[in-house]
Order: structure tokens, then sequence, then C-alpha cells
């Protein structure tokens, strides 16, 4: 088989596994990576230390996995409308409100991993990563010509927006490559940046995680500073407000069909009351097979506080 018939092959094979798009990159060192060194010298990655002892794997794909050649970028959707509001109700990212992604998508991705790996020859290396290891998935993405970064850091799929899970395959097999998305669909557009109520955006594409809502109520683990804390409404897991304002997702954002990722409506809105005093155990038996395990008990109680603190201030300068 051709390069392009390798491709076209595993292009195939992976929309018939369930993903919404598949591209194929080279794993040429990254055009961003004095960017991504200054990012991190100006402390931005706060207390995620990971991206530092990462950094110059990111900036050198190809040497992840010694051997390999291509990396091939799949997508899927995993939008779902928000439901109504409710009064006392923690807030919780779009993409955690069903079973972790990374047990409904894990088995597709290393069934790509070794179809690809059984078009070659033997030896041939094919390693699925989604959301592990030093893989910097959006600079593939759009070298694979899935999409391009938008102002608020995230991957925009034109057709679909950016309410996308990603994920790798790692290979040495020979593939045709994809031509890059140059294009930049943002224009002028600022709302996802000003949508930010903590102005976690010093610039355009670059993100200053401590600043970030869903850094602060995920990877951080310490107390939260009050005038900081104030700023994060009800959110006590992740958060969607510079994605819900983009208009490619305003117009093109459309309901998953995956039945692996339908949303567990008690997932969608939490019990601010209840969430702030539950126990370890009770709160393991609720959510550990789901995102909402990251932050561990401790850290969801320390987010429900703060939530329900805000709403309770909100609620009194209601008050006529």
């Amino acid at each position: 088989m051709t390069a392009q018939s390798l491709s076209a092959a595993v292009k195939d094979r992976g929309m018939a596994l369930g993903f919404n798009s598949v591209g194929i990159a080279d794993l040429a060192a990254i055009p961003h990576a004095a960017q991504l060194r200054r990012w991190l010298d100006a402390g931005m990655a706060g207390t995620m230390t990971y991206m530092h002892r990462q950094a110059e794997r990111r900036c050198e794909p190809s040497s992840i996995l010694p051997g390999t050649t291509r990396a091939v970028v799949v997508t899927r959707n995993h939008f779902h409308p928000d439901p109504p509001d409710r009064a006392n109700a923690g807030l919780v990212a779009k993409y955690a409100r069903a079973v972790d992604y990374h047990s409904t998508l894990r088995q597709p991705l290393e069934d790509l991993a070794s179809y690809i790996q059984s078009l070659g020859p033997g030896g041939t290396l094919a390693t699925a990563y989604l959301d592990a290891g030093p893989v910097p998935e959006r600079e593939l993405a759009q070298r694979a010509g899935l999409g391009w970064i938008g102002k608020n850091t995230m991957l925009i799929d034109p057709r679909l927006g950016s309410f996308l899970f990603l994920g790798c395959v790692l290979t040495s097999l020979d593939l045709a490559v994809d031509l890059h998305f140059e294009a930049d669909r943002c224009g002028s557009c600022r709302r996802c940046l000003d949508a930010c109520p903590t102005n976690a955006f010093p610039e355009e594409r670059v993100l200053d995680s401590r600043r970030c809502i869903s850094y602060l109520t995920i990877e951080y683990s310490g107390p939260i500073e009050p005038d900081l804390a104030q700023l994060l409404d009800a959110h006590v897991f992740g958060c969607d407000m510079c994605q819900d304002v983009c208009p490619w997702n305003v117009s093109f954002a459309s309901e998953s069909a995956d039945q692996d990722l339908l949303p567990n409506p008690d997932l969608a809105l939490l019990d601010l009351e209840e969430l702030s005093g539950i126990s370890d155990q009770e709160f393991l038996k609720r959510y550990s097979s789901t995102a909402l395990a990251r932050p561990g008990p401790e850290g969801m109680r320390r987010n429900a506080r703060i939530a329900l603190a805000n709403t309770n201030r909100i609620a009194e300068c209601r008050t006529p």
C-alpha cells in the first residue's frame, strides 16, 4: 500500500470507531517552542510542575516515542447543552458530566493503534496517548488539518466548534500527512477573552493558569486567595465560559450522538450544601468513575464552600 492509501485506511478505521475527525501530522519541532518556554518561565503553569519536566519533549514531538514519525490525531464531539439553572447548584464543565472520558475513549484509541500497527511490517510502532504524557495535542491537531487554535487556546473545528476530546496515536508507519490548518478564523473577535471573569488571558492565545477557573478548581490543591475566590461564582469543577460565547460554538456546536458520552443530569449541577460537607467515602462512591475524582474529596469540598459563599453573597446583594 502507498502512504496515501495507508492514510485513507487509517482515517476510515478511525471514523468507524466513532471519532468525528481524523488527521495525520508529522512530528517536526513545534513552531511555538520559544513561547512555551517564556510561558513556563513566567510561572503561568502554576503548580503543574510536570509541564516543566515535559517541555523539551513537547517542543520536539519526535522525541516522545523514539522511532515514530507521524501523529494520527482524532477528535470526538462531547457537546450537550446546559440544563436550566437551579438555585445553590455547583457548576460542572460540560466534558465532566458523564463517565470519565478516559475510560470511554481509551479502548477505541487503542483499537486504532492496533489497526495502524497491523498495516505495517513487524516492529511497527503505534502507541495511543489520551490527555497523558508530553504530547502537544492541539499543535498536532492543527498541523493535521483539524482546526485552528483560538484566542482562548482551544482547538476550534470549523464544523463542530471546540467542545472536543483530542487523542493521538504516535506511529512509525509511513503515512501521508495532511495540510496544516493555516487560517486564523477568529478575526477581530475577542468574546472569549472578555468573557473570562478572572482575566486569565493576559493576551491572545496566552492563558495564565494561575487565574483560570479550570486550573483553580481541578489542578490547584491549595487555598485560593479570597479576591480570586470571589470571581469563581458557582463553579466547582472547570469552566466553559470562554467556549460558550465563541461564535463558532454558538453557530456550529451540535449535540453529540455518542451514547457513551451521554451526560448524567446529576453531574451537571451539584448540591452545594451537600457537597461542601460530603464524606470521603460518599464522595468516592458517587464520583470515583468520573472526572470529578481528580481534585479529590477535599478539593471538591473546598470548591463547594467557595461556590456556596459566592451564591449567598450574590443573593444578599440582590435582596432589596
